[in-house]
C-alpha cells in the first residue's frame, strides 16, 4: 500500500478541442503541495478567473458530462476522462490551469492523460493519505437504473449496461482498480454515441466537437461507422466504467469499496456518491501510516490499488 500523497514529477500540457464546446481548449497540470488536493485554476485571455476544487461539492451539472463550477458562469466542463486518469494513477495533489472552460477531448478517452503522467513521473510526499471506507450498501435508483457502494477491502468497480441497439446490447465489466488494470482494460475506451442524436445534441450545443477521431459513432443502421471499429469488444462498459471512475474521484479521497452500477451515467454516478458522503453513518475516514518518502518515475507507477487522491472535504 501506498502510504504517501503523490503529485507530479513535471509540468504537463495537453491541447485540443472542448467536445461539446467544439472550440479550441487547452489544460496545463502543475505539481502542488502536500493536501492541495485536484484544483482547476480557470483563465480567460484578461487573466486568471477562479479557482474551483474538484470535489462533488462544486459539480453543477451531469447533462452528457461532468461540470464543476457555476454551470451558467465560470466553470470546467467534461472533466471526468481528467479526473479517471488522476484517480487511477494516484495522483493527490495537482493544480490544472484551464483556458477555454472545457478538458480537451483528445481521443475520446484517458489513454493520452495516462501517457503524460507517466512521461512526468511521479514524485511521494511526506503526507500522508486518508481514504474513505464504506461501511455498510447505499443504493439509489433513478428511472430503472441503479448505483450502489459496498464494504469491499480494496477499490472495485462492477458495471453493466443493458441498450436496446444491438450494437451495443448487454454488457459487464468488473475490476480492481491499479494504475495497471486502469491502462490496460479502461484508459483506451472512448466516449460514444448515436448518428441519430447529433442534430439535437448540435441544437441543444452540445457535441459541436464531436467527430469519429474522439468518438465511437452508431449509424442509423445499428452499427459502428468508425473506420478502425472498437479498440475493446466491449468498448462501450469500459468507457462507462471509465466516466464512473472519473466521477467517484469527485469524493476527493481514494474509497475502499466497491461501486456496482447498472445502466449508470454522470447523474446516477453523482446520486450514488452524494448518497454515500450524506450518511456518516455508511463511511469512516481512514489514514494510512507514513513510510520514508522517495520520488518515483514512471517505471515506478505499481502502487496500491486502496491509495487515496487527496483530502476529502467533508
Amino acid at each position: 500500500m501506498t502510504q504517501h500523497q503523490q503529485t507530479i514529477g513535471a509540468r504537463i500540457e495537453f491541447n485540443g478541442v472542448g467536445v461539446h464546446g467544439g472550440a479550441a481548449v487547452s489544460i496545463v497540470l502543475h505539481p502542488a503541495e502536500p493536501d492541495t488536493g485536484v484544483v482547476f485554476h480557470l483563465f480567460e485571455p484578461s487573466g486568471f478567473v477562479r479557482e474551483i476544487r474538484a470535489v462533488s461539492a462544486n459539480v453543477s451539472s451531469t447533462d452528457l458530462a461532468t461540470v464543476v463550477g457555476d454551470v451558467q458562469g465560470v466553470h470546467v466542463s467534461t472533466v471526468e476522462h481528467l479526473m479517471a486518469a488522476l484517480y487511477a494513477m494516484d495522483v493527490d495533489n495537482v493544480i490544472i490551469e484551464v483556458e477555454g472552460g472545457e478538458v480537451p477531448i483528445m481521443d475520446g478517452c484517458a489513454s493520452r492523460f495516462v501517457e503524460g503522467m507517466i512521461e512526468a513521473g511521479l514524485v511521494k510526499q511526506r503526507a500522508s493519505r486518508r481514504m474513505i471506507r464504506v461501511l455498510k450498501p447505499v443504493t439509489v435508483e433513478m428511472q430503472g437504473a441503479r448505483g450502489q457502494y459496498l464494504p469491499y477491502d480494496g477499490s472495485r468497480f462492477e458495471i453493466e449496461i443493458d441498450f436496446a441497439t444491438p450494437a451495443i446490447g448487454r454488457q459487464m465489466l468488473s475490476l480492481d482498480l491499479t494504475p495497471q488494470t486502469f491502462r490496460r482494460e479502461v484508459a483506451r475506451a472512448r466516449t460514444f454515441g448515436f448518428m441519430k442524436d447529433v442534430e439535437r445534441l448540435w441544437a441543444s450545443g452540445h457535441a459541436l466537437g464531436s467527430s469519429l477521431e474522439n468518438s465511437v459513432v452508431i449509424g442509423d443502421d445499428d452499427r459502428v461507422i468508425n473506420p478502425g471499429g472498437l479498440r475493446y469488444e466491449d468498448e462501450f462498459v469500459r468507457h462507462k466504467a471509465l466516466d464512473a471512475i472519473g466521477d467517484q474521484a469527485l469524493a476527493g479521497a481514494r474509497i475502499l469499496g466497491c461501486y456496482r452500477s447498472y445502466r449508470g451515467g454522470h447523474r446516477l454516478n453523482a446520486m450514488a456518491l452524494g448518497a454515500l458522503l450524506s450518511d456518516r453513518s455508511a463511511y469512516e475516514i481512514v489514514e494510512v501510516p507514513l513510510a520514508p518518502a522517495r520520488s518515483s518515475r514512471a517505471a515506478s507507477l505499481a502502487v496500491a490499488a486502496a491509495s487515496a487522491l487527496g483530502p476529502q472535504v467533508l
